[in-house]
């Protein structure tokens, strides 16, 4: 049966990860700094086992510590760094959105690179090489560009953010 119209990756039944939520907590873990001296204090939190699992699963996918992720989150809240999903504006979407696609950008001008970098690296070159060399080269200065277009739009969407 068809669906009744598209849907948006991580929309109500599709099961997805929106990536601006990806990004986020990606971003409010990686922003926690070590300190100089230890930290000794505890909070004493309980989660059910699929809840413990789960935290534990995101953490070992950014490879940081359970109690490190958790800390991070909390506190990045605390600060109003992150906010809770219903708290969440389309501007703080439309950040991470931008986050996240320029992941991907890079990925891709990283992959075209390697391909040239492959092709370079054998002494005889074949009449297809030529080509796919050229494809690449054209490939990986679209993906500049569009990074550069990226990176200024999503400049401006922070900077609305901050005054708003």
């Amino acid at each position: 049966m068809a669906e009744a119209g598209p849907q948006r990756e991580g929309a109500p039944g599709t099961g997805g990860v929106r990536a601006a939520d990806e990004a986020a907590l990606y971003r409010a873990a990686r922003r926690r700094a070590r300190q100089d001296v230890q930290r000794k204090e505890r909070v004493d939190v309980r989660y059910g086992v699929d809840e413990k699992q789960a935290i534990l699963a995101e953490a070992r996918r950014l490879g940081l510590a359970g109690a490190h992720l958790v800390g991070a989150i909390v506190m990045a809240h605390l600060n109003d760094d992150l906010a809770l999903p219903a708290e969440r504006t389309a501007n703080d979407d439309l950040i991470d959105e931008y986050a996240a696609l320029r992941t991907e950008l890079s990925r891709i001008g990283t992959n075209a690179n390697q391909i040239a970098h492959r092709l370079n690296a054998d002494g005889d070159a074949h009449p297809v090489d030529s080509a796919v060399l050229a494809e690449a080269r054209q490939l990986v200065a679209v993906v500049k560009q569009t990074i550069t277009a990226v990176d200024a739009a999503a400049d401006a969407a922070a900077t609305i953010h901050r005054a708003a």
